[in-house]
């Protein structure tokens, strides 16, 4: 039996949990399920948008599920706050072509690996006469420990080529800190090829050759904006599952966001969500089963059956019928 946490969170994020978790509930598997509380909805309730019960929750569970919480400013981020807390240190963006998806690419299959915990996104700002400056942190430790995670992640997927993403030709410093622990952890397995590029060059390979490209790895802020762009490459972010992995927790999320101009209409495309049980399926070592949702879900778009924003007329939850369907059958 294995407990899973699950945070719907605020607007479409509780649409297309429903939808998950009703494929989900199409495998023969012991899963309990564990609601919590995050998000804007529940600081309007409670005062916070990440109570302490929830990350308590989070931690007890062998995995999270997280749909999408609308951040307001001022607000503190419930994910940046669970992955801070739990110390989830890699945030992996699988980015894999579906078929009868009108994409850019129909054939592409890589990873980008990002550094989780570190870089600007630490939030240490502080305004000055003139603006307001940022403090950049990268240590050697978390470039190991990210590097390493991609290369492993590389091996056990069977790929054989891994690149680093930085700007060390004008930050110097913090990204040769990255770079060098980057081959420094490289040199250890031999059977890898590791090279490495600019982020504003890799931002344009993206565009050009991103079938060259297996995993990518990479620091916080250059992992946010590049594994947005490669979602374009396949159809937009609703179809753009992640996790983020520690050595202890697992929090798996979609990248798109609460989207509450559409919240309430089930049209929320659930492909994301449902993709991104598929990684936790993975994470807990049922990866038969994490294939089978797979192949229901593609089988499903062969046929047509997707949401207006993919130029199908399928509601959330008639999608997530017919992926069960699928594997029913």
């Amino acid at each position: 039996m294995y407990r899973i946490t699950v945070i719907p969170g605020d607007g479409i994020g509780k649409e297309v949990m429903e939808a998950a978790l009703h494929v989900l509930g199409g495998l023969d598997l012991e899963l309990e399920f564990v609601y919590a509380e995050a998000g804007n909805e529940c600081f309007m309730r409670c005062g916070e948008t990440i109570p302490e019960e929830t990350v308590k929750l989070v931690r007890r569970s062998d995995a999270t599920l997280f749909g999408a919480v609308t951040t307001v400013p001022g607000q503190k981020s419930a994910i940046i706050t669970l992955r801070r807390e739990l110390d989830l240190f890699a945030n992996l963006r699988p980015v894999k072509s579906l078929p009868g998806v009108p994409c850019l690419y129909p054939d592409l299959d890589f990873v980008i690996v990002r550094e989780n915990t570190e870089d600007l996104y630490v939030g240490d700002e502080e305004f000055t006469a003139d603006g307001a400056v940022a403090r950049r942190i990268i240590t050697r430790s978390a470039s190991r420990r990210i590097s390493r995670f991609a290369f492993e992640y590389a091996k056990r997927e069977g790929w054989t080529r891994v690149t680093a993403v930085h700007k060390a030709n004008v930050l110097k410093k913090t990204d040769g800190v990255f770079r060098e622990e980057f081959y420094r952890v490289a040199s250890k397995y031999p059977g890898m090829e590791a090279e490495d590029y600019y982020v504003d060059a890799t931002a344009m390979y993206l565009i050009t050759q991103p079938q060259e490209f297996q995993v990518l790895v990479t620091t916080n802020l250059f992992g946010d904006i590049v594994s947005d762009e490669a979602a374009g490459l396949i159809g937009g972010l609703g179809l753009a599952p992640s996790a983020n992995i520690g050595e202890k927790n697992a929090i798996f999320e979609p990248v798109h966001g609460s989207a509450p101009q559409i919240a309430g209409k089930n049209i929320a495309n659930p492909t994301a969500m449902i993709l991104t049980t598929t990684l936790m399926l993975k994470h807990l070592n049922k990866t038969q089963e994490a294939q089978k949702i797979q192949k229901a879900l593609e089988r499903t778009l062969l046929k047509g059956i997707m949401t207006p924003d993919l130029g199908g007329n399928a509601s959330t939850m008639e999608m997530a019928h017919a992926i069960k369907k699928e594997l029913d059958e």
